[in-house]
C-alpha cells in the first residue's frame, strides 16, 4: 500500500508540474507582465519558487490572489460537497435497484429518467427552476449565498458551518435562509453526478448479480436483503469508487455555469470576472487551483479504492 501511495503521489506531482506550465503560459499572455522579460524555462523555475512559497501573484486590484481564493474556494467546495452528497444519496439506491431488476419495468423507468435528466442542459434547468420556484411561486431566492442582512462571522468560509458555530442572535433564521439559497444551485449541480452514479452502479450491480457466488448465497437460504448487503454492495461499489473522483472534474466545470447563473460567490464566478477584466494573474491562479482540486480528488478516490479493494493493488503489482 505504501508503494502504491508513493506512485500515486509521484503521478500527482508530475501532473501538477505540467499544469504549472499551462498556468505560467497563461501568465505570459499579459504583455505588461514582467515574466515576459525572462527566458521561458528560467522564468518557469522562478515561477515554481513563488508557488512553493505560496505566492500566486497580485491581481489588477493590487490585492494578493491567495486572499481572494481563500474567500471564494470555500463557497465552491460547499456547493460541490452538498451536490455530490445528494448524488450519492439518490444515485446509490436507484442504481442498485435498477441493477437488481435489470430489464424490468423499474429498470426502464429509472434508466429513462436518468437519460432524460442527463440530456437536459444545465443552464436550461437552472433558468427553469428560477422561473418556476423564484419568479412565479416566490418560494426560493433567485441568487446569492444568503441574505446580506445576516452578518455571519466568517470562520471556516463554509456558510453552514460558520452559522452553526456562531452565537448569532438570529441563528435559526439565518440557517434557514442559507438552506433556501442552497437548494436550487445544489439541485442543479447534483443532476450530472447523480445520473452518472446511477449508471455506474446499475452496470456494476448487474455484473455482480451474474456471478456464481451470488447464486451460491441464494442456495444457502440467505434473504434478498442479506445477499444485497453482504455480497452485492460489497463487490459492486469498490470498482466504481475511482470513477467517483472523475465526477469532481465534471462538477467543477458545471459549477462555473451554476455559480454564474445563481450569482454564487465561488471560484467559477470569480474566474469569469477575471477573464472579463483580462486579469491573467487571477486566471492562472484559478486554473492552477481548480486543476489541483481535481487532481487531489482523483488521487484520494484511487487511494480509497485501493484501501477498500485490495485487487486494485494486486493489479498494479501485476503490471509492474
Amino acid at each position: 500500500m505504501l508503494i502504491y501511495t508513493i506512485r500515486r503521489l509521484n503521478l500527482f506531482i508530475i501532473t501538477l508540474l505540467i499544469l504549472s506550465l499551462i498556468s505560467f503560459s497563461i501568465l505570459r499572455i499579459d504583455p505588461s507582465h514582467t515574466w515576459l522579460n525572462d527566458d521561458f524555462w528560467s522564468g518557469w523555475f522562478q515561477y515554481l519558487r513563488h508557488l512553493m512559497a505560496g505566492d500566486l501573484g497580485i491581481d489588477r486590484n493590487g490585492e494578493p490572489v491567495t486572499t481572494a481564493l481563500g474567500q471564494v474556494i470555500p463557497a465552491t467546495l460547499e456547493l460541490c460537497f452538498l451536490a455530490f452528497s445528494i448524488a450519492l444519496l439518490i444515485g446509490i439506491p436507484l442504481g442498485t435497484l435498477a441493477g437488481l431488476r435489470r430489464g424490468s419495468y423499474t429498470d426502464v423507468v429509472i434508466s429513462s429518467a436518468t437519460l432524460l435528466t442527463f440530456s437536459m442542459p444545465i443552464f436550461w434547468m437552472a433558468i427553469l427552476m428560477i422561473t418556476l420556484l423564484s419568479l412565479s411561486a416566490n418560494w426560493l431566492p433567485v441568487s446569492g449565498r444568503y441574505n446580506l442582512l445576516f452578518e455571519i462571522p466568517e470562520v471556516s468560509g463554509f456558510a453552514l458551518v460558520d452559522i452553526l458555530l456562531s452565537e448569532h442572535p438570529q441563528r435559526d433564521e439565518a440557517l434557514r435562509d442559507i438552506i433556501r439559497h442552497l437548494i436550487m444551485p445544489t439541485a442543479v449541480l447534483a443532476v450530472a453526478p447523480t445520473t452518472e452514479v446511477i449508471k455506474l452502479l446499475r452496470d456494476s450491480v448487474s455484473d455482480v448479480m451474474n456471478q456464481n457466488y451470488i447464486k451460491a448465497a441464494a442456495t444457502k437460504g440467505l434473504s434478498k436483503l442479506e445477499i444485497v448487503t453482504r455480497h452485492v454492495m460489497k463487490n459492486a461499489l469498490p470498482p466504481i469508487i475511482p470513477k467517483f473522483g472523475m465526477q469532481i472534474s465534471t462538477m467543477m466545470t458545471f459549477a462555473i455555469i451554476t455559480e454564474y447563473i445563481f450569482d454564487w460567490p465561488g471560484i467559477g464566478s470569480w474566474l469569469l470576472a477575471a477573464l472579463s477584466q483580462q486579469d491573467y494573474v487571477a486566471v492562472q491562479a484559478g486554473v492552477l487551483t481548480v486543476g489541483s482540486i481535481v487532481l487531489l480528488a482523483n488521487i484520494f478516490s484511487d487511494l480509497a479504492s485501493a484501501i477498500i479493494n485490495p485487487l486494485v493493488r494486486k493489479e498494479w503489482y501485476a503490471l509492474k
